[in-house]
Protein backbone atom coordinates (compact mmCIF):
# COMPACT_ATOMS: atom_id res chain seq x y z
CA UNK A 1 0.00 0.00 0.00
CA UNK A 2 2.95 2.36 0.94
CA UNK A 3 4.50 2.00 -2.58
CA UNK A 4 1.81 2.74 -4.37
CA UNK A 5 1.89 6.46 -2.90
CA UNK A 6 5.33 6.59 -3.55
CA UNK A 7 6.81 7.62 -6.70
CA UNK A 8 10.54 7.51 -8.22
CA UNK A 9 13.35 5.36 -6.60
CA UNK A 10 13.60 5.77 -2.37
CA UNK A 11 16.53 6.42 0.13
CA UNK A 12 16.39 4.96 3.28
CA UNK A 13 18.60 6.37 6.32
CA UNK A 14 18.95 3.85 9.20
CA UNK A 15 18.88 6.40 11.93
CA UNK A 16 17.35 9.31 9.98
CA UNK A 17 19.23 12.95 9.16
CA UNK A 18 17.94 15.69 11.10
CA UNK A 19 16.39 18.56 9.99
CA UNK A 20 13.37 20.90 10.87
CA UNK A 21 10.34 21.79 9.35
CA UNK A 22 9.59 26.03 9.06
CA UNK A 23 6.52 27.68 8.23
CA UNK A 24 6.29 29.53 5.19
CA UNK A 25 5.77 32.71 6.84
CA UNK A 26 8.43 31.41 9.47
CA UNK A 27 6.43 31.97 12.79
CA UNK A 28 6.77 28.02 13.63
CA UNK A 29 9.58 25.23 13.64
CA UNK A 30 9.86 21.66 14.37
CA UNK A 31 12.66 19.65 15.25
CA UNK A 32 12.19 16.02 12.26
CA UNK A 33 14.41 13.62 11.14
CA UNK A 34 13.83 12.58 7.28
CA UNK A 35 13.28 8.71 7.33
CA UNK A 36 13.85 8.56 3.53
CA UNK A 37 13.51 10.56 0.59
CA UNK A 38 13.55 10.36 -3.35
CA UNK A 39 13.51 13.35 -6.45
CA UNK A 40 9.67 14.28 -5.62
CA UNK A 41 8.98 14.11 -1.80
CA UNK A 42 10.06 12.57 2.23
CA UNK A 43 8.83 10.33 4.72
CA UNK A 44 9.52 12.63 8.06
CA UNK A 45 9.48 11.86 11.99
CA UNK A 46 8.27 15.16 13.38
CA UNK A 47 8.86 15.68 16.86
CA UNK A 48 6.13 17.72 18.55
CA UNK A 49 3.05 18.06 17.81
CA UNK A 50 1.86 18.79 14.33
CA UNK A 51 -1.68 20.02 15.28
CA UNK A 52 -2.63 23.39 14.96
CA UNK A 53 0.30 24.09 12.21
CA UNK A 54 -0.31 24.97 8.85
CA UNK A 55 1.25 22.36 6.56
CA UNK A 56 -0.78 22.85 4.01
CA UNK A 57 3.31 24.40 2.29
CA UNK A 58 5.90 24.76 4.52
CA UNK A 59 9.89 24.49 4.31
CA UNK A 60 12.33 21.35 5.50
CA UNK A 61 15.53 22.81 6.16
CA UNK A 62 18.30 20.15 6.02
CA UNK A 63 21.32 22.78 6.74
CA UNK A 64 21.43 24.31 10.05
CA UNK A 65 22.11 27.68 8.54
CA UNK A 66 18.91 27.34 6.26
CA UNK A 67 20.62 27.25 2.91
CA UNK A 68 19.54 24.09 1.76
CA UNK A 69 16.24 23.36 2.04
CA UNK A 70 13.33 21.65 0.13
CA UNK A 71 9.49 23.75 -0.60
CA UNK A 72 7.09 20.96 1.04
CA UNK A 73 3.18 20.34 1.12
CA UNK A 74 1.58 17.83 3.38
CA UNK A 75 0.79 14.71 1.81
CA UNK A 76 -0.21 12.61 4.60
CA UNK A 77 -0.10 12.31 8.23
CA UNK A 78 0.33 8.60 10.43
CA UNK A 79 0.91 9.53 13.70
CA UNK A 80 4.02 11.24 14.15
CA UNK A 81 5.26 10.87 10.67
CA UNK A 82 4.01 12.58 7.69
CA UNK A 83 4.34 12.17 4.43
CA UNK A 84 5.57 15.33 1.95
CA UNK A 85 5.84 16.20 -1.45
CA UNK A 86 8.85 18.67 -2.56
CA UNK A 87 7.21 21.66 -4.76
CA UNK A 88 9.42 22.94 -7.89
CA UNK A 89 9.57 26.59 -8.53
CA UNK A 90 6.14 27.16 -10.69
CA UNK A 91 4.06 24.28 -9.35
CA UNK A 92 1.72 26.12 -7.36
CA UNK A 93 0.76 28.24 -10.59
CA UNK A 94 0.55 25.49 -12.75
CA UNK A 95 -1.92 24.05 -9.60
CA UNK A 96 -4.05 26.98 -9.40
CA UNK A 97 -4.51 27.06 -13.36
CA UNK A 98 -5.25 22.88 -13.08
CA UNK A 99 -8.18 23.91 -10.46
CA UNK A 100 -9.14 26.96 -12.51
CA UNK A 101 -9.57 24.56 -15.47
CA UNK A 102 -11.55 21.88 -14.13
CA UNK A 103 -14.01 24.54 -11.97
CA UNK A 104 -15.14 25.64 -15.84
Amino acid sequence: MVAERQKGERVTFERGIAAQMMGIDGTWRRDCKMEDVSETGAKLTVEGSVEGLHLKEFFLLLSSTGLAYRRCELSWVNGDQIGVNFLKPGDKKKRAANRAAEEV
